[in-house]
């Protein structure tokens, strides 16, 4: 939302946020629920005071965001706005609701009330052309300031390998398997270390895992980095671990590690395989593989000249195919074919 409010499209169309997520809001579970209920309400309010001829729905196919959000794309849709029901990834919904066909048809009937629904990949768009061939689709990638370029890192290759991760400390990123991929390269040899950035609920069981399998002096905990801080740490790694076991969309940090020419060790799930080629911006990995982990990082240590290829090819991608400026124009053309009369 802050890149668009951001880009060029705020030139062109005046673009009001209001806000149904939590986002930066500390609330008990009683606040929580009143906002829930009072929320469609303001809601109303709002669209009756701004009048906006376009609304820009942000959600995804997880079971809080679909539920949270129908009712504000069903409010907007009887007071006869144009709706844009952007998906940021999630499950594709002929497994969304496991089959169940009462509320398949709902989903179905949800998203063919919006004017438009925009996708993040290219795998999203046929999966859902084959639930409903009827849909009104769209893929909108996500994107970056990728700022300045930080320019080469000349290989040292004598210095140990450094990987990082940056995101959420969950499970789901595949978190563990990339300790125990770190611990087989260094029991093979490869003396390469790990920073992990970011918060979470298995922030302790890694910290528990770590002593357990004696990677102490090779893994450091950096807690949640922002700004300069957090380009420095993507700048500083030679290799991003993102084994990640969930259904991605196209994950933020991804982009930002590829801006900073820091390749990629990853599962190609989501729209990964839409940004980066293996073996080109980094090395795409089976889920729940820690061998092949520890394979990759072996075989990247012992060739800095191609980490430093892959760096280049990385920034080349963003500069390519993934700034604001892009983001916005593929906005611009949405919005304007919302809003042309139709045809005589």
């Amino acid at each position: 939302m802050n890149q668009l409010f951001h880009s060029s499209l705020s030139q062109d169309y005046k673009l009001v946020h209001f806000q149904v997520g939590s986002e930066g809001r500390n609330e008990s579970r009683l606040h929580k629920l009143l906002r829930f209920a009072w929320s469609p309400v303001q809601f109303v309010q709002a669209m009756r005071r701004q009048r906006p001829q376009i609304v820009h729905i942000n959600t995804s196919m997880e079971w809080r965001s679909y539920w949270r959000d129908i009712v504000y794309l069903l409010l907007a849709k009887a007071m006869g706005k144009r709706v844009v029901y952007q998906v940021h990834g999630g499950a594709l919904p002929q497994v969304f609701f496991n089959g169940k066909p009462l509320l398949t048809g709902l989903l179905r009937r949800v998203l063919r009330a919006a004017d438009v629904v925009v996708l993040l990949a290219q795998c999203e768009l046929q999966g859902y052309r084959d639930f409903d061939p009827a849909l009104a689709l769209d893929v909108i990638p996500n994107a970056i300031d990728a700022g300045s370029d930080p320019g080469d890192r000349p290989p040292v290759p004598q210095r140990p390998l450094s990987l990082v991760y940056v995101g959420r400390l969950a499970e789901s990123k595949g978190l563990f398997d990339l300790l125990e991929g770190l611990r087989l390269a260094r029991a093979a040899g490869v003396q390469a270390t790990l920073a992990l950035a970011g918060s979470g609920p298995q922030e302790a069981a890694l910290r528990e895992r770590v002593a357990g399998l004696g990677l102490q002096e090779a893994v450091r905990f950096l807690g949640p980095v922002f700004g300069a801080e957090k380009e420095a740490v993507w700048r500083q790694a030679d290799l991003f671990g993102f084994p990640t076991l969930h259904q991605e969309g196209l994950p933020y940090a991804l982009l930002e590690s590829m801006a900073a020419r820091t390749p990629v060790l990853v599962c190609p799930v989501g729209a990964i395989a839409d940004v980066m080629q293996d073996g080109v911006h980094g090395v795409f990995l089976p889920r729940r593989n820690p061998q092949a982990l520890a394979d990759a990082i072996a075989r990247l240590d012992g060739d800095r000249a191609l980490l430093l290829r892959m760096g280049q090819a990385c920034r080349e991608r963003i500069e390519s195919a993934y700034t604001v400026e892009r983001l916005a124009q593929d906005f611009r053309r949405v919005y304007r074919a919302l809003l042309a009369p139709p045809a005589v």
